[in-house]
């Protein structure tokens, strides 16, 4: 049963209203400096710190709840007769609650030109300490730390006349989460100015643990990044179907980063199946980019993973009947065409995401290797700069098209080579990719134009245009763009590029053959623009 509570708050965002619930209920409410004045000008009846412990608040406020007589009445254990003894000998009275959040040390050193000095006064050291001591005795008292968790508590003690145990249990992980998570700031940021060393730490919560890893002998567990916002998986909600594996979650995340690439001009589906893009194009409408982006590779589209950037619709849901897809990510979905794709199948996973066009809400990236993180920033933008090498002029009206096929190939496993078409005005396609190779003469002669082939087959049969297939192969290449990831270190890529009739062709540059590439590019009277930005993706 809670009698007194003692409430220290830094963001004292609905203090008022949760004092004045507690004074209702006949609780004893005890605070220091600002929150207690804070209460006493709203009417509501506070006894200050320094009445209970017989100290004056020291130090400028550094010390004021550091007394035997606040943490006595805190981890005082309630059934240990010696406890209860020693607090009535020492006239210690027991505190049932405690409601404090921490100096915002966060804040005050995200902010420019912030120095040492103020930094060191926004280090909390009394409120840890009592939301410590209350989570350690959480059986018996109560810990807040969030402004969040007010309404709740106060409707557990109108309704019951106690917080219940399972909330008291949650709100003590809670507390000591955040004071961990609010000591590993003060050692990120004082490892760096004062030792000039740079720490790592990384806060991930709500494990849930996956049906297996990228095999079935492998456990697994997906972490969520604590306070994420925007565009994520994990702030997507699962409408339907089984539950997401590793792999699941290794592609949806790079159909997403696809999309996002795109943009949002246009309606564009991604296709991703083993963590590359096997399909993509932009469309007048989202079934019209649905279907090209399946053009890209229908073996591969089997079990794959679908992304949208606009509400699936009806239109496109019915465009899927007899093809099996694991997952469709979007903003959202139509009514008629949600209804419709849970009855296609009962494990096909829909995942909502109505932050979708927000911008990233993360600077960098990690990756784990055995016995090491790696950190680097996100590979944000397309190019650093748009210069045609060769004597053959660039086209202009080309540029819509090589933005959309360098984000292609920057979503794709290096090494990567991408073609794409615009088969209608303002409209691209994928045409086919090389991807994962460890040369990049076999990512074009033997993957990218070899499937392009094919998949400009089945498209001249399903349209049967009015000329030959060798005619329409052609003409198609002609007016396609090929993206690099990376610069050509010899000019056999420029050879293969030609031998398929390709003539518009992005890259880096940058490599010490660069002249050479750019001779033969002149010579079988190719286009060339170099970006100076490298796309590698490991």
């Amino acid at each position: 049963m809670v009698k007194r509570a003692l409430l220290s708050v830094s963001d004292k965002t609905g203090i008022v209203e949760f004092a004045r619930g507690l004074e209702q209920l006949n609780i004893e409410i005890i605070s220091t400096g600002g929150t207690a004045r804070m209460l006493r000008e709203a009417g509501i009846e506070t006894i200050d710190v320094s009445e209970v412990t017989g100290f004056p608040e020291m130090m400028g406020g550094r010390v004021k709840t550091l007394h035997p007589r606040i943490h006595g009445g805190l981890l005082c254990l309630r059934e240990d007769a010696s406890h209860m003894g020693e607090a009535e000998k020492e006239s210690i009275e027991l505190i049932d609650m405690v409601a404090v959040n921490l100096y915002p040390f966060e804040i005050t050193v995200s902010k420019d030109g912030v120095n040492l000095e103020e930094a060191i006064e926004n280090i909390d050291i009394g409120g840890p300490t009592l939301l410590r001591s209350a989570a350690k005795n959480y059986a018996a008292v109560t810990v807040v730390c969030d402004p969040e968790d007010y309404g709740h508590i106060l409707k557990e003690l109108r309704s019951t006349g106690v917080v219940s145990d399972q909330t008291k249990e949650k709100l003590a992980v809670k507390a000591f989460r955040h004071t961990a998570n609010y000591d590993s700031t003060i050692d990120t940021y004082l490892s760096k100015t004062l030792l000039g060393e740079d720490v790592l730490r990384m806060n991930f919560t709500d494990g849930v643990k996956l049906r297996y890893g990228e095999n079935w002998h492998q456990e697994a567990t997906y972490y969520k990044e604590k306070g994420i916002e925007g565009p994520s998986l994990s702030n997507a909600k699962q409408l339907h179907g089984k539950e997401l594996s590793y792999n699941n979650y290794v592609d949806a995340d790079n159909a997403l980063q696809t999309i996002k690439e795109v943009g949002n001009q246009n309606p564009a589906v991604a296709i991703v199946k083993h963590n590359n893009p096997c399909g993509l194009a932009t469309g007048s409408t989202l079934c019209e980019a649905l279907q090209h982006a399946w053009d890209g590779d229908p073996i591969s589209a089997f079990g794959s993973i679908i992304c949208t950037n606009t509400v699936f619709d009806m239109e496109s849901a019915q465009y899927l009947k007899g093809k099996f897809v694991e997952i469709i990510l979007a903003p959202g979905f139509e009514h008629d065409a949600l209804e419709y794709l849970k009855e296609k199948s009962a494990n096909l996973r829909l995942l909502e995401l109505p932050q979708f066009n927000e911008s990233f809400d993360t600077e960098y990236t990690y990756k784990y290797v055995v016995g090491g993180m790696l950190k680097q920033q996100r590979n944000v933008g397309l190019y650093e700069k748009w210069e045609c090498v060769t004597d053959a002029p660039y086209p202009e009206e080309k540029r819509g098209l090589s933005e959309f096929c360098i984000a292609a190939c920057k979503s794709t496993k290096s090494n990567s080579v991408t073609l794409a078409y615009e088969y209608k005005d303002g409209c691209y396609v994928m045409l086919s990719m090389g991807a994962g190779q460890p040369n990049r003469v076999d990512s074009i002669r033997k993957l990218a134009t070899t499937k392009a082939r094919e998949n400009l087959e089945l498209i001249y049969e399903r349209e049967k245009p009015d000329m030959s297939f060798d005619e329409y192969w052609e003409s198609v290449l002609s007016e396609c763009v090929m993206a690099s990831d990376a610069f050509f270190p010899f000019d056999d890529s420029i050879v293969h590029a030609d031998e398929s009739n390709i003539k518009y062709i992005i890259s880096p540059g940058g490599s010490i053959r660069d002249e050479e590439v750019i001779a033969t590019a002149n010579r079988l009277d190719i286009s060339m623009v170099f970006t100076g930005m490298r796309h590698f993706l490991h």
